[in-house]
């Protein structure tokens, strides 16, 4: 599995989550985590979240920490699950980092009744994917948000949180692989 941080603006409207989007881009072929920094904004036509769609829902954000996570299986709830650690592994990363205290409530992460990020889960025709936004900007959101820069972050912490979130994450993908290498079969 590979991690890296894209030092680049990427806005993100929805089309970035289809398979194999990091070896077309990057040249990253396999299971892969990347980040990278960029305004949000998927129109109704892009959203995986059917429900969304029916709420006529908008996902906008002037500036967000992106991630995007595919894993060559099949497995959709496989993939909710490594999506709720993923947010688990960012939550975990801000408190430490920022010193505040955040809720979780399944894929999204808040801050009191302020939402901080977006997170998505999803098979493509050949992989599992997760996309998942975190704030930068709380500025002009169609709901209330809450920041990174709210939370007191500046932009050498979201670029460290970034490359620490893809290697927390990398790590705990090795983990789990090599939990399943030591234990012998039970009768």
């Amino acid at each position: 599995m590979i991690g890296k941080y894209i030092d680049k603006r990427i806005n993100y409207d929805g089309t970035q989550l289809r398979s194999l989007w990091a070896f077309r881009q990057f040249g990253i072929q396999g299971d892969s985590i990347i980040s990278f920094r960029g305004k949000c904004d998927v129109p109704l036509s892009n959203m995986a979240d059917v429900l969304d769609v029916l709420n006529k829902d908008s996902i906008f954000s002037e500036d967000m920490l992106h991630f995007i996570v595919e894993h060559f299986d099949m497995d959709l709830e496989k993939t909710i699950i490594r999506q709720r650690l993923l947010m688990c592994i960012i939550k975990d990363l801000i408190e430490n980092c920022i010193g505040c205290s955040l809720m979780r409530d399944g894929d999204d992460l808040y801050k009191g009744d302020l939402k901080l990020s977006v997170s998505i889960a999803v098979l493509s025709p050949v992989s599992s994917m997760i996309h998942t936004g975190i704030n930068i900007s709380s500025k002009n959101t169609p709901i209330k948000t809450v920041g990174l820069y709210d939370l007191g972050c500046d932009d050498s912490c979201v670029v460290n949180l970034a490359k620490e979130v893809c290697n927390h994450y990398v790590l705990e993908m090795q983990s789990i692989k090599m939990a399943r290498c030591k234990v012998r079969g039970v009768d």
